[in-house]
């Protein structure tokens, strides 16, 4: 069998996962140590990120002709994967959480919607809160008014029972 009928598969693989992603962020993690490795994959495999480490020329072909090719510039050393088809934040906010706590993982660069991101921008998109965190600082907005409202009516009725209690 020859040796691109053996490649063929895990560059459809990488352009599986690569096509429709909401976000695409590459990462350097040489120096990890398997039990950080393992801490950091269960975070983003818990957050329906897919991280996986592939060869440089595979993920080069895979990119070709993608929005992701603009990370083929950065396709040189000790490189991993990580890709959200939902969230277009969470492999940036995690992977950056981590990177602050393992000086050996680094952030690279990104594609997040079909735009390029370099370091510093994948690194502003980590500050980004997830969309659960979005809806609910919403609704806590909403509900803080009628929540006040509530309370205001409520020591009012209190206030007025107990001035009814203290006439009898």
């Amino acid at each position: 069998m020859a040796k691109i009928e053996l490649k063929q598969p895990v560059v459809e693989e990488i352009s599986n996962a690569i096509k429709g992603a909401q976000s695409v962020v590459l990462v350097k993690y040489s120096g990890l140590t398997v039990e950080q490795d393992t801490i950091l994959r269960k975070e983003l495999r818990e957050s329906g990120v897919h991280y996986k480490v592939y060869k440089n020329t595979m993920m080069n072909f895979a990119f070709k002709g993608t929005d992701c090719e603009p990370l083929c510039q950065h396709l040189h050393g000790t490189n991993a994967i990580a890709v959200s088809a939902t969230d277009a934040t969470a492999p940036a906010r995690i992977l950056a959480k981590y990177a602050k706590q393992y000086p050996a993982l680094e952030l690279i660069a990104g594609i997040v919607e079909g735009d390029y991101n370099d370091k510093a921008g994948i690194e502003a998109i980590s500050n980004i809160p997830s969309r659960d965190e979005l809806i609910g600082k919403l609704l806590g907005s909403m509900q803080a008014p009628i929540a006040n409202i509530a309370r205001v009516l409520s020591q009012i009725a209190e206030k007025n029972g107990a001035d009814t209690a203290a006439e009898a």
